[in-house]
């Protein structure tokens, strides 16, 4: 599943603190079980807690040091929360208490195969040329391309976070007229294109903005071109097919319904542990999580 969200917060909307009365700014805790959730943040960021006692900062701001996605393998199970990162704009022009706080995100469900869908949870934060590289290259000489690597390969360059299958995960911003050429491996029978500015042409076919193309399997060679007098930004997931049944219902996939309802009972017995309310502090949070907490956090916490 990919979901590509566009939020702005202003700090001078009255009816943003109506509405945030009933509406959190954010995903309060819930939980999930059986899968990866990559979260990528293009602009603000966000704050994570979790019913394993991790709270981090991460986004595309300044402040997040260059950690700019979260890969949560959620395992056997876990609880946590998402919530913006509300703060005036880097680049923002106005006084910090007329600028709005932008949010710009990709998140994405990836499944995993069978035998690890049970694993221990765990949560990393992702940035920089050595977990996410970024591949700089000029195809035929028509224009530059840029490519963060943020799973998988491109370009001779591999992201360091660990995939329990074999995929790629490709952030491709290309100057007008560029080409852009990737190399799909032959085991990556699924290719799927989301562009997110521009457009951009591919066997002859163009793909405007916010428009998605699902690639063929014959071939290997996959090259990209900009289309226009415009920039262009896309997305390419790509990967093997785990061919394995998949059952999914709200937060828990997993590859059977008796898997789902376990999921489901385990929840509700607060084996992931037990929801909090977002508006805890720290310090209560922390009190919440070591008396519920999910009982698959790995032994060394």
């Amino acid at each position: 599943m990919l979901v590509h969200h566009r939020h702005s917060f202003a700090p001078w909307d009255p009816i943003r603190y109506i509405q945030r009365t009933f509406f959190p700014e954010g995903f309060p805790a819930h939980a999930h079980r059986g899968f990866i959730t990559l979260t990528y943040i293009l602009k603000g960021g966000f704050e994570h807690r979790d019913s394993m006692g991790i709270k981090q900062y991460y986004g595309a701001e300044e402040r997040h040091k260059g950690k700019h996605s979260q890969w949560l393998t959620t395992g056997a199970g876990l609880l946590h929360e998402e919530m913006w990162d509300i703060q005036p704009d880097d680049e923002g022009t106005l006084p910090n208490f007329l600028q709005p706080s932008s949010q710009e995100l990709y998140q994405l469900w990836l499944n995993v195969p069978s035998q690890f869908k049970l694993v221990p949870p765990k949560v990393e934060l992702l940035g920089g040329d050595e977990q996410t590289p970024t591949v700089v290259e000029n195809t035929d000489g028509a224009g530059t391309t840029r490519t963060i690597v943020i799973a998988g390969e491109h370009g001779g360059k591999t992201a360091s976070v660990e995939t329990y299958s074999d995929l790629a995960i490709l952030h491709v911003m290309m100057e007008k007229g560029s080409k852009w050429k990737h190399i799909m491996p032959q085991s990556h029978l699924t290719g799927i294109i989301y562009v997110r500015r521009g457009s951009i042409i591919i066997a002859g076919q163009r793909i405007p903005t916010h428009h998605t193309a699902f690639l063929g399997e014959y071939g290997t060679d996959l090259v990209v071109e900009a289309d226009g007098e415009d920039e262009a930004d896309f997305l390419l997931l790509a990967g093997e097919p785990l061919n394995e049944p998949v059952a999914a219902q709200g937060s828990m996939v997993m590859n059977t319904g008796d898997e789902i309802n376990r999921a489901y009972a385990d929840y509700q017995a607060l084996q992931f542990g037990a929801p909090w309310d977002e508006k805890l502090s720290d310090e209560e949070w922390l009190q919440h999580v070591e008396k519920y907490p999910s009982r698959y956090k790995p032994r060394n916490f």
